[in-house]
């Protein structure tokens, strides 16, 4: 259930209620009897799910990273030589 925020117009008596969605909305101030009005704050975004990275909607065939135009393209990285001790040795 989610909780809204309440403020009295008449003394500013400020608060929070649990209600439900089909609870209705409170009209009078529980210290002062006057009139109340909700107030609204700005609600978080959360993404959830697929779709939402850069990686979700790439090919998986295709590059990932694209190379500036006239840049040479990168090699990969040679691996270590293991026989070079081996070939000193000998």
């Amino acid at each position: 259930m989610p909780t809204y925020a309440y403020a009295c117009k008449d003394c500013g008596h400020a608060f929070d209620i649990v209600q439900s969605f089909s609870d209705s909305s409170l009209t009078s101030c529980p210290e002062c009897q006057g009139a109340l009005r909700k107030k609204f704050n700005s609600v978080g975004v959360v993404f959830k799910g697929s779709g939402f990275y850069r990686t979700d909607s790439r090919d998986a065939k295709g590059s990932t990273v694209s190379a500036a135009p006239g840049a040479p393209a990168a090699a990969p990285a040679a691996a270590p030589a293991a026989s070079a001790p081996a070939a000193a040795a000998s």
